[in-house]
């Protein structure tokens, strides 16, 4: 059934959207913005506020008015929910389909049966695709969360399944509905909870050293720390799948670990300069060793520029799937009004690598593109993992790949 919207509500969302074009108007690395004609844009989205039946429609439309810059990285942020949902599942694209890759064993979905290695062939209706699985993840957790998710699903033996799971909701406190609250309160969880889950771990085969590296938030401490288990390694592999980047300082002192002289990892173009940024040979750091890199369509930003100047500058192989081709800068801009607190991500600088290419909607395209099928997702295997092991020179198989780092889920608390 329709909903309503009140004459205040209404208003409410109008002045959001006026904030929020502004907003990136005056803050978008393009000052042209993409030649968008962003008045054009403005007036539809008002229109399309002024017959919306719901507030969470009207919201709708403000996020569809950003998206026509078709940037990733610009997002309006609604008005922050005080409870995130868990649905107990991971899911990604390998090469052009979806699969779920992991179920929470406490989960609603594990109760009716949902397991690993299986397609998605719709969610919500929607056939996933690596081009919209971002934009379907915006919608279910950030623009309009709703509590159940419809699933239709093909295992590797062919069986079918239709479900509809439950999300887990937890309630963050009155105090985090506030502007920055849910954002502090979130750090101050990952803090607590999630600093040992992401931790860099190390394993070793022989002359081969693994590294689990699952962000970009690490200090040159923490970088020392490993370079102490991994220096004398003949052959490093770096393991950057589901990697979602993360701070540029990190990249530049990874980078700086592999090389022994000073390398320019991109162009960063704003809206008013263009800045060359240089990785330092960090040569108290320095890992000699033939380096390979595992990348899937889940490593984004940093970690995508990572592995493109291992590439570029001929420094190893890069292994596995096409990444996701999300490297931008993006800051995020809090606005205040009627009474709420919303925000927009807005992105700041396009990076240009040494090639003069941008990774941005194209990924990184593995040197050795490798990806696991349905039935090692089911059973836990990892064979790109052994095939980079192999590719060193040494011998893993799949399954023992896929134990050597055991996932942890995250903490609902």
């Amino acid at each position: 059934m329709p909903g309503t919207i009140s004459k205040a509500d209404r208003e409410r969302a109008l002045g959001i959207l006026d904030n929020v074009m502004k907003g990136i108007q005056e803050n978008y690395y393009d000052p042209k913005l993409k030649g968008v004609d962003w008045e054009a844009v403005r007036a539809k989205a008002k229109e399309k506020i002024d017959e919306s039946n719901s507030l969470n429609a009207a919201l709708a439309q403000v996020a569809a008015a950003v998206s026509t810059l078709n940037d990733g990285h610009t997002r309006f942020v609604p008005p922050y929910k005080p409870f995130k949902l868990d649905f107990g599942l991971d899911y990604q694209t390998i090469w052009s389909r979806c699969f779920i890759t992991r179920v929470r064993p406490d989960s609603d979905a594990a109760a009716k049966k949902v397991r690993p290695g299986a397609e998605i062939l719709t969610l919500d209706g929607v056939k996933p695709t690596r081009q919209n699985l971002f934009d379907i993840a915006y919608l279910i957790y950030v623009l309009d969360p709703r509590e159940d998710l419809k699933l239709e699903l093909l295992y590797p033996s062919g069986e079918k399944q239709t479900v509809t799971v439950k999300a887990k909701i937890v309630q963050h406190s009155a105090l985090s509905a506030r502007f920055g609250g849910g954002q502090w309160n979130d750090m101050r969880r990952r803090n607590d909870n999630e600093r040992h889950r992401m931790r860099i771990q190390v394993a070793k085969t022989g002359d081969i050293a693994i590294v689990k590296f699952p962000e970009f938030f690490y200090d040159l401490d923490d970088l020392r720390e490993l370079q102490k288990k991994i220096v004398n390694s003949a052959k490093v592999i770096i393991d950057l799948r589901g990697d979602p980047g993360g701070a540029v300082e990190t990249l530049k002192l990874f980078i700086g670990m592999f090389f022994d002289n000073d390398v320019k990892i991109f162009d960063e173009v704003t809206r008013k300069k263009t800045t060359a940024i240089t990785a330092k040979a960090e040569h108290h750091t320095n890992v000699p060793g033939k380096v390979i890199v595992l990348v899937d369509s889940s490593s984004a930003s940093a970690a995508e520029v990572f592995a493109r100047v291992i590439q570029i500058e001929k420094r190893g192989t890069v292994i596995g799937d096409l990444s996701s081709g999300y490297v931008m800068e993006n800051t995020w801009f809090p606005f205040f009004s009627s009474g709420v607190d919303y925000g927009a991500d807005i992105t700041i600088a396009n990076l240009i690598m040494t090639d003069g290419k941008t990774i941005e909607h194209h990924g990184v395209k593995p040197d050795d593109i490798q990806f696991p099928q349905p039935s090692d997702i089911e059973s836990g295997r990892d064979p790109v993992l052994a095939h980079a092991v192999e590719a060193a020179g040494g011998k893993m198989t799949p399954e023992e790949a896929g134990k050597l780092f055991p996932f942890e889920w995250p903490s609902l608390d």
